[in-house]
C-alpha cells in the first residue's frame, strides 16, 4: 500500500503502522488527517499485510489504532514519502537517545496535508508561494495538536509563526543536485532548450520521467538518498555546475517557545554546524527576499581551515544575467548571518532595478 496516495489514508480511528523487524508493530502510529476511508471489514483490520510501494520504499500495516497511552511526542509531517523518511530519522534518533521514547505508543507521527500538497496543477508562486509545505503544520504546533514540526528546510519560510521556535537542525545530508534521464548520461548532453518545468514530489517526477512526459529531471541528491533512490542517477552535479538551493539537504525541526520539555528533547538532536551552515544561507535568503519565481542559490560550509566559506548566487527569472559572490569569516552564529546579509545586499546592489522581473 502506497502511503502518499493510498485511499485508506482518510481515518478518524484508523492508523498506519510502520512494521520494522526489531520494534513493537504498535511503537509508533501514523495518523492521516483532512482524508476519508472507504468500508473495510472488521476482519480485514485485524490482519496486518505488507504491501511494497513502487519506489520500495514503505511497509506498512493497517489496524485499528490503540490508544492505550499518551504519547509523549507528537510529530507533525507532510505525507510524502519523503516528509515520512525525515520523520522516522527524527523519531529513529530521538529513540537512540532517550529511552523512555522506545516504549509502545511514545511517539506518534500526526500526518498533515498542506496546501501545496492539496494544489498540484499550478506553480507554487501563483498560489501564495512562501509556507505552501508549512503553514497547516504550523498552526497545528501553535494549536497543541502536534508537540513538534518536522520541516524540509528548504520549505521553510525566512519568516517563523508566532510562539513557535527552530532551535534544530539535523545533521545535513548531501547538497548537490542529481540529473536523472533516461537518454542522456549528464545534462551537457541535453538540448540548450527547456520546454517544461514542473513540479511534484519525487515518485511524481519519477513518474513522468518514465512516462515519457519529460526527457530529464533534477532533483536534491538528498531526498533520493533518504528514500534509498539513489539507483535512479545518471550523474551528480558539482557544486560548480549547480549551486544548490538554500537549506538544501537539511531537515529543520521546530517547536512552542513555551515548551521546555520538547525544547530539552531538540536540544539533544541537534547539530550545531549545520544549524549555523543554514542560518547563514537563511540571512542570505531573507535579504534578497526571493519569491518562488526568484533562482536564488547558497551554500556555507565548513573550510579546511574551520571557517565558514559562504557562495551565494541569484539569476534574472529568464536566466540571461547570474551574479554570484562568496565570503568567508569565522564559524560563529552572528559572523555567519552577517555574512549572509552582506552577500545578499551586494547583490540586490549589483542586480539594480528591474532584475527581478517585478
Amino acid at each position: 500500500m502506497d502511503i502518499a496516495s493510498s485511499s485508506l489514508c482518510q481515518a478518524h480511528k484508523i492508523s498506519l503502522t510502520r512494521c520494522q523487524p526489531s520494534s513493537p508493530v504498535n511503537s509508533c502510529s501514523l495518523t492521516f488527517t483532512g482524508f476519508s476511508l472507504p468500508q473495510i471489514s472488521a476482519p480485514s483490520l485485524a490482519k496486518c499485510r505488507r504491501k511494497g510501494t513502487s519506489s520500495g520504499f514503505v511497509r506498512a500495516c493497517v489496524a485499528v489504532e490503540q490508544k492505550t497511552r499518551t504519547a509523549i511526542i507528537r510529530i507533525g509531517t507532510r505525507g510524502s514519502p519523503l516528509a515520512l523518511a525525515q520523520a522516522y530519522e527524527t523519531r529513529a534518533k530521538l529513540q537512540a537517545i532517550h529511552p523512555e521514547l522506545t516504549e509502545d505508543g511514545a511517539i506518534h507521527i500526526e500526518i498533515i496535508k498542506t496546501t501545496g500538497d492539496k494544489i498540484l496543477s499550478q506553480p507554487l508562486a501563483d498560489i501564495g508561494g512562501k509556507g505552501l509545505f508549512t503553514k497547516e503544520i504550523d498552526e497545528a504546533l501553535i494549536n497543541g495538536h502536534i508537540d513538534i514540526a518536522v520541516h524540509s528546510m528548504k520549505d521553510v519560510p525566512t519568516y517563523l509563526p508566532e510562539k513557535t521556535v527552530l532551535p534544530c537542525n539535523l545533521v545535513r545530508e548531501d547538497v548537490r543536485d542529481a540529473f536523472i534521464c533516461l537518454t542522456a548520461a549528464s545534462l551537457a548532453d541535453l538540448p540548450g532548450e527547456v520546454e517544461e518545468n514542473f513540479r511534484g514530489n519525487v515518485q511524481t517526477r519519477l513518474s513522468k520521467l518514465q512516462g515519457g512526459k519529460v526527457h530529464a529531471t533534477l532533483l536534491a541528491l538528498a531526498g533520493l538518498k533518504r528514500l534509498s533512490m539513489t539507483e535512479n542517477v545518471a550523474s551528480v552535479l558539482s557544486l560548480d555546475e549547480m549551486l544548490p538551493a538554500v537549506a538544501q539537504g537539511a531537515i529543520g525541526i521546530a517547536c512552542r517557545t513555551d515548551d521546555d520539555k520538547m525544547a530539552n528533547y531538540l536540544a539533544s538532536l541537534n547539530h550545531e554546524e549545520t544549524r549555523l551552515a543554514v542560518a547563514c544561507e537563511r540571512a542570505f535568503l531573507e535579504t534578497l527576499d526571493g519569491s518562488c519565481r526568484t533562482p536564488i542559490a547558497g551554500y556555507a560550509a565548513k573550510d579546511e581551515e574551520g571557517n565558514c566559506y559562504f557562495r551565494g548566487l541569484v539569476a534574472s527569472p529568464d536566466g540571461t544575467r547570474v551574479l554570484e559572490t562568496s565570503r568567508k569569516g569565522p564559524y560563529v552564529f552572528e559572523d555567519m548571518v552577517k555574512m549572509g546579509k552582506d552577500a545578499g545586499q551586494e547583490l540586490l546592489s549589483r542586480a539594480g532595478p528591474g532584475f527581478f522581473g517585478n
